[in-house]
């Protein structure tokens, strides 16, 4: 027998894979609960709020693991120049291996549903918050937070056209330009 806390995982897994791909409002009751093969009552019993609180968590739980995936490259790698250079590879890889399905986590959810739901917003709002923080204090500089945007907007813009092109060139050219920014602007 699964455990609750099993199919709410599952839940949440499959919510966030389906929101990532697909966006909010495309995304139906019915499917969410055939993805993890559960009668549709076990949603409210899970997220009593409904589609709305499970896409919050979902979104949240997707912006923190790669949250944590980014940080883990920028930290393996010899400087955060080079780090972030390596997260725009990664990011470009994951696009490529998903055929152009799965941009950022977030992106398609805040273009689709941040307007209708404060919920929804504040999830996204505090995972770019929580991407841009991990940048910020990688560049450990008084022109960090300004940085940061820079780096983060140019990334977030990168992913959008490579995977409404399906050509990661325009993720992978923003790679040198912010070397170039990043070296000037650095101690």
């Amino acid at each position: 027998m699964v455990r609750r806390t099993d199919t709410r995982q599952r839940m949440l897994d499959s919510a966030a894979e389906l929101f990532h791909q697909q966006g909010y409002h495309a995304t139906g009751l019915n499917q969410l609960v055939a993805a993890v093969g559960a009668p549709k009552g076990s949603l409210y019993f899970h997220f009593p709020g409904g589609k709305e609180q499970l896409a919050a968590e979902a979104i949240r739980q997707s912006a923190d693991r790669l949250c944590d995936q980014l940080r883990a490259i920028v930290a393996s790698s010899p400087d955060v120049i080079t780090g972030i250079e390596n997260v725009v590879d990664a990011l470009a890889k994951s696009l490529e291996e998903s055929d152009f399905q799965r941009g950022c986590p977030l992106a398609t959810v805040a273009l689709d549903a941040s307007g209708d739901s404060e919920e929804i917003r504040r999830a996204c709002a505090d995972g770019y918050t929580s991407w841009h923080t991990l940048i910020a204090e990688a560049l450990n500089t008084d022109k960090a937070a300004h940085l940061a945007t820079v780096v983060l907007a140019a990334v977030e813009g990168g992913l959008l056209l490579a995977k409404t092109l399906h050509d990661t060139a325009p993720l992978r050219a923003i790679a040198p330009h912010l070397r170039t920014t990043l070296e000037r602007e650095l101690p």
